[in-house]
C-alpha cells in the first residue's frame, strides 16, 4: 500500500459513506488498499466503468458495501448484495447524488497552479455534484493527470487531507478496428455531415467512426466520454476550431493523456451540465451515436445485459438519446453488431429478454453490418420489418416467424 492509500483509509472511520470517482478518476491505489483489507468497511459510492475500471464488487472486507452506476458482470453478485447497482442514467445519477450525503469525497487532481486551483482534468464527472453533499474533500495531487485549461477545478485550501501520489493513471486502448466494426461505421458515417454535434461512446465502432469522418469539417463534440479518436479528429482539422468541445471524462491511452495536458478548447464539466436536458436542447444538429447489446423489433434497446448476466448500465445513452431523438434536426442512432462474435446468436431479436435500456420512442436509426432501418415514421409493423432487414441474413427467417406470432396479440 503507498502512502497516500495508507494516509486516506487512516482518515476514514467504520461504516463512512464515501464516494469514488470512476474512468480517469480511479485512485488505483486506493483501490487496491481497499480489496486487500487494509481499511476500516465502507459504504462505497463509485462510476466505476466496466472496461476500465476493475469493479470492487465481492473482493471487499466484511461489512462493506459497493454500489456502482454500471453492473459488476459477475453473475449473482447482485443477488448476495456485493454488488449494489444504481441503474441510473448519467442524468438521473447526478438528482441521486444531489440528494445523498458522503464523509468524504475522494478528488484525484493535478498539481494545483499559483492561485492554488487543482484541475480535475480528464475525469471531472461527478465528483462536483459529490462534494456539494461530502462533509470531507480528499484530494489526491497527481502529476501524471493532465492539466486541462478547460477543466473544472477545486480549491486545494478547502481540501481537508491533501495526499501526492505519483500513480499511473488507467489506460483504455480499442485496439485496432475489426471488419465488422468497421463496416458499421461506415454506415453510420453516412448521418453525419459538415457541421453536426456528435455524441459518441466508447469501442470498436465508435473508434472505426472516428477515423471515417477526418474528410468532414466544422464537427462539435459533445459528448459524455471521449478518447483518443477526439485527437485524430483535431489533427485533421475535422473539429470546429470556435467551439469548445465538450465532455465529463477522457479516458484513453498515455499518449492522449500527455496530448490533453495543457489543451486548449476542451470543456470537461460535471455530468449535471453535459447530461442536462436543458444544455443538450441548446446543441444544434445533435447526433447521439450509442451501442447496444441487443434491439427488438419494437426497437426498444437493451444496454444493460447478455446472455442474463448484468455487464454494464445505460450511462449516459438515455439522456443522449432522448433530447437527440426530439431535437428538430438531432437522431438518436444505435449501432450494434447483427451477431454475437461466433455469429450463433442474433443481436436483433423478438422481445427484449433483458431491460429496456432506451424505449423505441428515443431510437430512430438503428444500424448493423448488413445496413441501416431507419425507423423516423415508421409504423409498428414498418419498423419490424426494417430491423428485420439488418438482421443476420441467417437470422432473418426465424425473426419473421416470431413477428407473426407477436402480431397476433397486437
Amino acid at each position: 500500500m503507498n502512502g497516500a492509500a495508507r494516509a486516506i483509509l487512516a482518515s476514514l472511520r467504520p461504516g463512512d459513506r464515501i464516494f469514488l470517482p470512476g474512468s480517469a478518476g480511479e485512485v488505483a491505489s486506493l483501490s487496491a488498499a481497499l480489496v486487500a483489507g487494509e481499511g476500516p468497511p465502507l459504504a462505497i459510492t463509485a462510476t466505476y466503468v466496466p472496461g476500465i475500471n476493475a469493479s470492487l464488487a465481492g473482493r471487499l472486507p466484511a461489512h462493506s458495501s459497493f454500489a456502482n452506476l454500471f453492473a459488476s458482470g459477475n453473475r449473482g453478485s447482485q443477488a448476495d448484495d456485493a454488488m449494489r447497482h444504481l441503474p441510473y442514467s448519467y442524468g438521473g445519477f447526478c438528482a441521486y447524488l444531489a440528494a445523498t450525503e458522503f464523509e468524504a469525497t475522494i478528488a484525484h487532481v493535478a498539481p494545483p497552479d499559483g492561485s492554488g486551483k487543482a484541475s480535475l482534468g480528464p475525469a471531472v464527472e461527478f465528483t462536483p455534484i459529490a462534494l456539494r453533499r461530502s462533509r470531507r474533500l480528499i484530494a489526491v495531487v497527481n502529476p501524471n493527470l493532465p492539466d486541462i485549461p478547460g477543466a473544472e477545478r477545486i480549491d486545494i485550501s478547502d481540501a481537508d487531507l491533501v495526499v501526492e501520489s505519483d500513480e499511473p493513471l488507467g489506460e483504455y486502448d480499442v485496439g485496432a478496428p475489426s471488419p465488422r466494426s468497421d463496416c458499421i461505421a461506415r454506415n453510420v458515417a453516412d448521418f453525419v455531415d459538415d457541421g453536426a454535434a456528435l455524441q459518441i461512446g466508447l469501442g470498436k465502432v465508435p473508434d472505426a467512426l472516428l477515423r471515417k469522418l477526418t474528410d468532414r469539417r466544422g464537427i462539435r463534440l459533445w459528448s459524455g466520454m471521449l478518447s483518443d479518436g477526439a485527437r485524430g479528429l483535431a489533427e485533421a482539422g475535422t473539429l470546429d476550431p470556435d467551439f469548445r468541445h465538450v465532455s465529463c471524462v477522457h479516458v484513453g491511452t498515455r499518449s492522449y493523456y500527455d496530448w490533453l495536458a495543457g489543451r486548449e478548447g476542451l470543456a470537461v464539466r460535471a455530468c449535471n451540465h453535459t447530461h442536462a436536458a436543458t444544455a443538450l436542447s441548446a446543441v444544434p444538429g445533435l447526433i447521439a451515436i450509442n451501442s447496444a447489446l441487443a434491439v427488438d423489433l419494437f426497437g426498444q434497446a437493451n444496454l444493460e445485459t447478455l446472455d442474463g448476466r448484468a455487464i454494464s448500465g445505460v450511462g449516459g445513452a438515455a439522456d443522449f438519446a432522448r433530447s437527440a431523438s426530439l431535437a428538430p434536426d438531432g437522431i438518436s442512432i444505435i449501432a450494434l453488431p447483427a451477431t454475437s462474435p461466433d455469429r450463433a446468436a442474433s443481436r436483433i431479436v423478438p422481445r427484449l429478454d433483458g431491460p429496456v435500456s432506451l424505449p423505441r420512442h428515443d431510437v430512430e436509426i438503428v444500424v448493423t453490418e448488413f445496413g441501416v432501418a431507419d425507423l423516423r415514421g415508421a409504423t409498428t409493423v414498418e419498423r419490424a420489418e426494417r430491423l428485420i432487414g439488418i438482421a443476420a441474413p441467417h437470422h432473418r427467417q426465424e425473426l419473421e416467424t416470431a413477428w407473426r406470432e407477436i402480431m397476433q396479440a397486437l
